[in-house]
């Protein structure tokens, strides 16, 4: 007699967002291959036929899910609070926003200030503090990146 299995808190809502995904790649996918399908060779075939796939994977997936007992949740905010604690560590979300940070900083500071100070702020939070050793190990990793691009791969970093 085997158990049925109960669905993991936002595992639903998760794989509604992975359709729309899989929908949004087969949209793109027809926009490449310009107006209408062509042929087996045109430009968006692969992309196309991908989208396929990702789509009918996810509907078989979530028509599977329909027979599955839901999660032992009290509601909606209920599983969306279990389903972010689980998923959504605070290393991860603190991880996170440094990155976008980054990104942000990276074409206002130049790509070695802005470089040297995401790994400096990353490895102070992960290493929870240690300035010293952490400007340290940014500052040389820095100096390397720079001598392999700029010498010996002869690029421009701006």
């Amino acid at each position: 007699m085997s158990k049925q299995t109960k669905l993991q808190p936002g595992e639903r809502a998760f794989n509604l967002l992975l359709l729309l995904f899989s929908l949004g790649i087969f949209y793109e996918a027809y926009r490449i291959s310009g107006p209408g399908f062509e042929s087996i060779n045109s430009p968006g075939a692969f992309p196309i036929g991908l989208g396929i796939i990702l789509m009918l994977s996810m509907i078989v997936i979530i028509t599977g899910q329909l027979r599955k007992p839901k999660p032992d949740t009290q509601g909606a905010l209920d599983e969306a609070r279990q389903f972010l604690s689980a998923h959504f560590p605070l290393p991860i979300v603190v991880f996170s926003a440094m990155a976008i940070g980054y990104l942000l900083l990276l074409e206002s500071l130049g790509f070695i200030i802005s470089t040297l100070l995401f790994l400096f702020a990353s490895m102070v939070y992960l290493r929870h503090g240690r300035l010293v050793s952490s400007a340290v190990i940014a500052g040389v990793s820095i100096a390397i990146i720079y001598i392999l691009f700029t010498l010996l791969f002869q690029v421009y970093l701006p």
